[in-house]
């Protein structure tokens, strides 16, 4: 019964969006009870998953009685049952808030829909890290990539349309460069089966030098755009500007981070460490991840709304993801996974912490943000403390996660990457620190000095203080992630030869 767990996981999300179809506008508590009910069970079987996975090794499920070469099979290792984890408690918080913050931005009659689309977009993700092919990689990221499309336009106004469109022609781009890099392994294969695909590759990767560079720098690409890294991400600061603040959640911390999951996908498990050497592909990643590093920050520097700053520093933190993935070294996998738990709930926490701010004052520009802690000292306090562990301040899971990476630059003899994380972090403090100040020893301006948190729903401040406490607790207790993430490096293809 447990190795159906994971169909079973897909199955609760898509039936919940079918069921949520056919419920009332009226009957919105009948959606709270229904989707809390569905990601709560979602994340209880993911858990037990990871446990069974590590105890009792992958689960592989191939569809229809084929062989997998012309299959569709998910394959559930360590590395996909941490994540899917991962993604599962985000999706259990990030329903949590939205109960209380969706009808400050979104229409009552778009509230189903709104719902309908984060099932799926969740679907969806859970289908990109099951599945072992990679032409089904490509349906699952198609159907995340409209649905995030649509959590992005569910505003209905001219921005948010703007903002949409933008990102979905730049996300089919990114889909087709793909399927195309896709398209030309299979000519070298003969297969779409991740497995299949790299234990060919060993063998034939000297005979088709110009393909796979050529195929690589495709896949490569597409994932880029979609998952914003530079300087593919100029889609991304739209969108998180005029999305409800639970998308941005979803897409800076889930969106994002499933494609950076491909990338290794891509790397590691089809390509392989040894040819991705061999051919210098790393070099080139590594270039933009440190470039990304330095330029999200620069550009996140130069605003004043909340929201555009957060979207710019997602530029630059999945820089040091990336940068991670490129070192092709068993730390710099190690350093790199971290920091995706790290970022997604140190982001996630800025950005609900935000919105317990824009929720009662409705303000944006950071320059107004005087005295707020006296006012709201709670999203406050979460705030700074995720803004700090963006900067990198002991205690904190940013810190550890730039500490890794550090480590990890020197152990592969790239230690011009450690002044990078150096020069991106003083960056950082440059555009966070001033925000901390402001609210903390500054005096609010009279007119928002009626203002409180007490009118901030429960179901907003929950997700907010549990953001905070994983921030400290990972901060302190790293041991609690890295040794699972040790045994999720063990089960990539080709991961740390």
């Amino acid at each position: 019964m447990i190795e159906l767990l994971p169909l079973i996981n897909m199955m609760i999300l898509l039936v919940t969006a079918l069921l949520i179809v056919f419920i009332p506008i009226k009957r919105f508590g009948v959606i709270k009870i229904i989707g809390s009910l569905a990601f709560s069970l979602v994340l209880i079987f993911s858990v037990v998953t990871l446990l069974h996975v590590q105890a009792n090794g992958a689960i592989s499920y191939i569809f229809g009685g084929y062989e997998r070469f012309i299959g569709v099979e998910l394959y559930i290792d360590v590395f996909a049952s941490l994540f899917t984890f991962f993604i599962g408690l985000l999706g259990l918080l990030t329903f949590i808030y939205s109960i209380g913050y969706v009808h400050k931005e979104v229409e009552k009659t778009q509230y189903s829909r709104y719902y309908v689309l984060i099932f799926i977009l969740f679907f969806a993700a859970y289908g990109i890290i099951y599945t072992n092919d990679l032409f089904n990689t490509y349906v699952f990221m198609e159907i995340l990539s409209l649905t995030a499309c649509g959590i992005v336009s569910i505003k209905r106004k001219r921005k948010n349309y703007m903002a949409s469109f933008r990102y979905l022609i730049l996300n089919e781009i990114g889909s087709l460069s793909f399927l195309f890099g896709t398209a030309l392994l299979y000519m070298i294969t003969g297969y779409t089966n991740i497995t299949l695909v790299n234990d060919a590759l060993q063998d034939v990767w000297h005979l088709y030098p110009v393909n796979i560079v050529v195929a690589s720098g495709f896949m490569i690409v597409g994932v880029g755009i979609k998952a914003a890294i530079f300087p593919f991400h100029v889609w991304l600061p739209d969108a998180h500007s005029s999305a409800p603040i639970p998308s941005h959640a979803i897409l800076s911390a889930v969106v994002l981070k499933l494609n950076l999951i491909v990338l290794v996908k891509v790397l590691y498990n089809v390509f392989g460490a040894n040819v991705m050497t061999s051919l210098n592909i790393p070099l080139f990643t590594g270039v933009i991840a440190g470039t990304g590093m330095i330029m999200g920050s620069v550009f996140a520097i130069a605003q004043h709304d909340i929201k555009r700053i957060l979207a710019y520093s997602s530029v630059a933190q999945v820089g040091y993801i990336v940068l991670g993935i490129s070192l092709m070294t068993h730390l710099g996998q190690a350093a790199s996974y971290f920091h995706v738990f790290s970022h997604g709930m140190m982001k996630s926490a800025l950005f609900f912490s935000a919105g317990c701010i824009i929720y009662v004052s409705g303000v944006r520009d950071v320059r107004k943000y005087n005295g707020m802690f006296k006012l709201m000292p709670l999203p406050v306090i979460t705030f700074s403390l995720a803004a700090l562990g963006m900067i990198g301040i002991p205690l904190t899971s940013g810190f550890l996660s730039k500490y890794y990476l550090g480590m990890a630059a020197l152990d592969a003899n790239q230690g011009i990457f450690v002044l990078v994380i150096i020069i991106s972090s003083i960056l950082n403090a440059i555009y966070y620190l001033p925000i901390v100040i402001r609210s903390f020893l500054q005096e609010p301006s009279s007119e928002l000095n009626e203002i409180s948190d007490s009118s901030i729903p429960y179901t907003m401040m929950i997700p907010v203080s549990i953001f905070a406490i994983l921030i400290l607790v990972l901060g302190i207790y790293p041991g609690i992630l890295t040794d699972i993430i040790d045994g999720a490096i063990m089960s990539v293809v080709g991961g740390w030869q």
